[in-house]
């Protein structure tokens, strides 16, 4: 009667998970965390306290025309950010897929792991300093940290793409730039479209956040409501937040849902 074989237990992975939850556990001992007083009556008593002052939110027509408005700045900087880190991005991405060079590539991916590499909060804190408060300085944040995000995702794209089309029509007489318009992108333009359009989806979040470092829209008028204590605007511009985040997520993945299948 054969025997069925037991599997070995793979060490490894009892190892890496034992690490992990030793590395949780003191993280909470590092933190020292006093989880009795944050959760105590008195605790419990200030927080109730503090998530009441938000009801009922401000409704009046005056403070939801600008919230309303700082949401259309919000949505406004995240769009503007993300179709310039789109361009750029397609830009970069032609060297760093290899089609220009070793040295190309590895000077245009240094490039992008660069921008990618520096969050959006700290691209937003330069760009205050450099270009001064306002929505600018947010698009600008947002399209740096975006570009290498997306440079990189094309560049991928644009490996994986075969090459097969683009060298049967170089071998029929048909230029570089042509072969790669009639050949190449077309099999990677709609994979892009849907990462800048994830990347939007993203940005909406970020850019609210941004307005926090005086980058405009809502999180500035959030931060400014908070800072005098007036948390029923507050609750108003962080109904408009979700709404915005909502509506921009929603429509996106419509568009990713109904494009993908298309070209699969």
């Amino acid at each position: 009667m054969a025997t069925i074989a037991r599997e070995r237990p793979c060490w490894s992975c009892v190892a890496l998970a034992v690490g992990v939850v030793a590395a949780v556990a003191a993280s909470f001992a590092y933190l020292a965390v006093d989880w009795k007083q944050l959760f105590g009556a008195e605790s419990m008593r200030l927080m109730a306290k503090f998530v009441a002052e938000f009801f009922p939110p401000d409704l009046s027509p005056a403070f939801l025309a600008k919230a309303t408005w700082g949401a259309l700045q919000t949505f406004a900087v995240a769009a503007i950010g993300t179709l310039l880190a789109a361009v750029a991005g397609g830009v970069l991405a032609l060297p760093a897929s290899g089609r220009f060079g070793l040295a190309a590539q590895l000077a245009s991916r240094l490039v992008l792991n660069f921008l990618r590499s520096v969050p959006e909060l700290v691209w937003a804190a330069l760009m205050v300093i450099a270009a001064g408060l306002g929505p600018f300085a947010g698009t600008l944040a947002l399209a740096l940290h975006t570009m290498g995000v997306l440079g990189r995702l094309y560049a991928e794209s644009l490996e994986n793409a075969p090459r097969a089309p683009e060298q049967a029509l170089r071998d029929a007489g048909s230029g570089r730039v042509a072969a790669f318009a009639y050949a190449t992108l077309p099999l990677v333009v709609a994979q892009g479209i849907a990462y800048a359009l994830y990347r939007l989806e993203m940005n909406i979040r970020m850019a609210a956040v941004l307005g926090f470092v005086g980058a405009g829209g809502l999180g500035q008028l959030l931060y400014f409501h908070l800072s005098i204590f007036q948390q029923a605007q507050a609750a108003t511009l962080l109904i408009a937040m979700f709404v915005l985040v909502f509506a921009v997520d929603s429509l996106s993945a419509f568009v990713r849902g109904r494009m993908l299948p298309a070209h699969a």
